[in-house]
């Protein structure tokens, strides 16, 4: 079974939410990433998003932004990515799942089949792909449940029902949520229209459905632990990475994961 099927049956059955923390590959370098994966998922990730930087900004807010820059501007490949996650995924007692977040551009440039294959063989369980159309995600869909891979597709609140019910049938792994109307970053409140979203694709699919976009704060996580299956935190970790110093950065990232990851214990 696929480790992120295997970590919702888990944590279902224990009636537990899922944390995921975001992490941008390559800010401020290769090394470090493959350092913090484990100490990440040593503070409480639950299953751990892995930002495959990308030049052309999707839905990312200035703080991804910024580390995605960061990180291309010293060279950073995708098989340099690749190579720094299966460092991490293949140390003994590695058993945290791993979900990429990449642009199509990425999948189609190296080609599907390629990127599965070099997906898989570092350890990562699926892929959410925040700008691949629902209307064209069917080819790469059924190939990745041909090799038990997670397409992880995005419903936001502007999301028509219909168009809804169509990226729930594609997804697989989970549904990721997006919380606001917007880019990434931090928000002080959570959306009001968020419970009746939520509420409309509880009737559309068992898929367990993560939240993200605009979470910062311990209590917006234990709020959206009530509603959600999941809780993803990007911006306000990568913040962390701002600073020169290494060691400042590291500290900064796993004590804002355990902290917010202990907001769902």
């Amino acid at each position: 079974m696929n480790p992120i099927d295997s970590l919702f049956r888990r944590l279902r059955s224990e009636n537990r939410k899922a944390f995921v923390p975001f992490l941008p590959a390559g800010d401020p370098d290769a090394a470090f990433t493959a350092e913090a994966l484990p100490a990440v998922a040593a503070a409480g990730a639950s299953l751990i998003e892995v930002g495959f930087p990308f030049s052309d900004p999707i839905a990312d807010g200035p703080v991804i932004q910024a580390s995605y820059t960061r990180a291309l501007g010293k060279g950073l490949k995708l098989a340099d990515i690749f190579a720094t996650v299966k460092q991490a995924a293949s140390a003994p007692g590695w058993a945290t799942p791993l979900a990429a977040m990449a642009s199509y551009s990425l999948v189609w440039r190296k080609g599907p089949e390629a990127f599965l294959d070099a997906a898989i063989a570092a350890g990562v369980s699926g892929a959410v792909v925040p700008d691949l159309p629902v209307e064209e995600a069917e080819e790469f869909a059924k190939r990745c449940r041909d090799r038990d891979f997670k397409l992880i597709l995005l419903v936001t609140p502007t999301t028509s029902p219909e168009r809804a019910e169509r990226v729930v049938e594609a997804c697989s792994g989970f549904v990721y949520v997006v919380s606001v109307v917007g880019i990434t970053g931090e928000r002080a409140t959570i959306s009001e229209v968020l419970p009746s979203l939520i509420g409309r694709l509880r009737g559309l699919t068992d898929l367990p459905l993560c939240v993200g976009f605009g979470v910062s704060r311990p209590e917006q996580v234990r709020e959206l632990g009530a509603l959600a299956d999941g809780v993803i935190v990007g911006s306000a970790l990568v913040k962390k990475l701002e600073t020169a110093d290494r060691a400042k950065a590291m500290a900064g990232v796993v004590t804002a994961v355990r902290e917010l990851a202990g907001a769902l214990a």
